[in-house]
């Protein structure tokens, strides 16, 4: 056998072999490790005990502000990666153009997470470093936080598609992100759940 072709084989031979070796290593993410056992381990529940699909989001105390709650790891959709339990723009905010937004951010999970507003167009990316609207992003979002909570205030003053995603790197483009609509002056604020029918917030 030609020396070439008999280095190709025993290359080949290894990079498979290495291949496989890969494949039954353990996972050592948690995501990954939670998939395979189904829950995520060392939720600090009490962290959002007692808020309903009521809390999720309502008017605020000023004229044209609605207060925001979103939970990162509320269920086990998504593998954990989700917000108040849904993933993939599978939940929406609809928000007046021109009103303040108030949101509550909450990580009961040891996996760090975080929340930021991007285009919708940007969960297909790893990491957006800036939020859309200012002041649309928990400090260190792209660090994230474990087992805590967070606020920011943005107002949104542009109509369009955006999201709120997860800021930890990859978070997103894995589908850790809902819709947030930025509607015409003179709508409601509505949030739309699921299949369910979007309902005004009053």
């Amino acid at each position: 056998m030609p020396i070439r072709l008999l280095s190709f084989f025993l290359s080949s031979s290894l990079l498979a072999a290495n291949l496989s070796a890969q494949e039954v290593k353990p996972a050592t993410d948690p995501h990954a490790a939670h998939a395979a056992h189904g829950s995520v381990p060392g939720l600090k529940k009490e962290l959002y005990e007692g808020i309903t699909e009521a809390d999720f989001m309502k008017l605020g105390d000023k004229p044209k502000t609605v207060k925001v709650v979103l939970i990162a790891t509320f269920s086990d959709d998504n593998h954990g990666m989700n917000f108040n339990g849904y993933s993939k723009g599978a939940a929406t905010w609809f928000v007046p153009v021109g009103w303040t937004v108030e949101v509550e951010f909450i990580n009961p999970s040891p996996v760090p997470h975080s929340a930021i507003v991007i285009e919708q167009a940007d969960t297909k990316k790893l990491q957006v470093a800036e939020p859309w609207f200012e002041g649309g992003a928990v400090e260190k979002h792209i660090q994230g936080i474990a087992v805590s909570k967070a606020t920011f205030t943005f107002t949104a003053d542009e109509e369009g598609e955006y999201a709120f995603a997860c800021g930890f790197p990859a978070h997103a483009i894995a589908g850790h992100w809902v819709g947030l609509e930025v509607t015409a002056e003179g709508t409601k604020p509505m949030l739309k759940l699921g299949d369910a029918e979007a309902k005004e917030i009053k």
